[in-house]
């Protein structure tokens, strides 16, 4: 599989002595889905924004070939980098078709257009709420909502944040078969965050596991499929709670 990012030798620092990643590096093949799991604290979210170039780091990031570690956000998110943050931080005040176009800021009116279209398509249960206030979304429309935001923007890989975050099972079933929808009928490259190793092995190709700003563990999903080397994982890396 054509590698689409490559992250080599990468360090997050807090401050000028609290150090939040060491040394992570890992790839992402084009139209693959690979996670990240770990408890709280682990650094999976300060490795995702490093990868959107949402904070200062160390080490290279290589997007499509090409060195992306000096390029800012912005120019990240107009090459394909796309990043959904943990708690959804849609803007509440604004319609749901509004939020769909702040999405879509650098594009084209047509093109916007055409996207929030597709968007809608894809999430149903907001389509007919696009004129609505967003606050009015229930915790699951809402994370939808974010995750639409993101595909506005055309990504090649999209990087999502915790998306099952104060959900009920549910709701985190549905998102979850979404996103399975969306790599199947767009090939889009998904970067996961995720504590939840059971839903997250639905859509995922390969898994890495952190542990205190540390890559400690890999796994494909393939050979996760058997309950004694699940568990295994489990136990080793994330604790029984993260079973569920």
């Amino acid at each position: 599989m054509t590698e689409l990012l490559n992250v080599s030798d990468l360090s997050v620092f807090y401050g000028a002595k609290a150090q939040a990643v060491e040394d992570v590096s890992f790839a992402v093949g084009a139209g693959a889905v690979v996670a990240l799991l770990g408890a709280n604290g682990a650094g999976k979210t300060s490795i995702m924004r490093a990868v959107a170039g949402l904070g200062p780091a160390r080490g290279t990031v290589r997007f499509d070939g090409e060195d992306v570690s000096a390029l800012p956000a912005r120019e990240r998110v107009r090459r394909g980098i796309v990043y959904v943050p943990e708690g959804r931080e849609i803007v509440g005040g604004m319609s749901v078709r509004e939020n769909l176009v702040l999405g879509g800021y650098h594009l084209g009116a047509r093109e916007r257009k055409a996207r929030a279209a597709m968007v809608l398509d894809l999430f149903p249960e907001i389509a007919d709420k696009a004129d609505r206030g967003a606050w009015r979304l229930s915790g699951g429309e809402q994370q939808m909502l974010a995750i639409g935001r993101g595909l506005m923007a055309g990504p090649r890989l999209l990087l999502l944040d915790e998306p099952s975050l104060g959900l009920a099972p549910m709701l985190v079933r549905r998102v979850f078969d979404r996103l399975g929808a969306i790599r199947r009928e767009t090939g889009l490259a998904i970067m996961l965050v995720e504590q939840n190793l059971v839903m997250t092995m639905r859509i995922c190709d390969e898994l890495h596991f952190l542990r205190g700003g540390r890559l400690v563990g890999h796994r494909s999903a393939g050979e996760l499929r058997d309950s004694a080397a699940r568990q295994e994982a489990i136990d080793a890396y994330l604790g029984a709670a993260s079973a569920a």
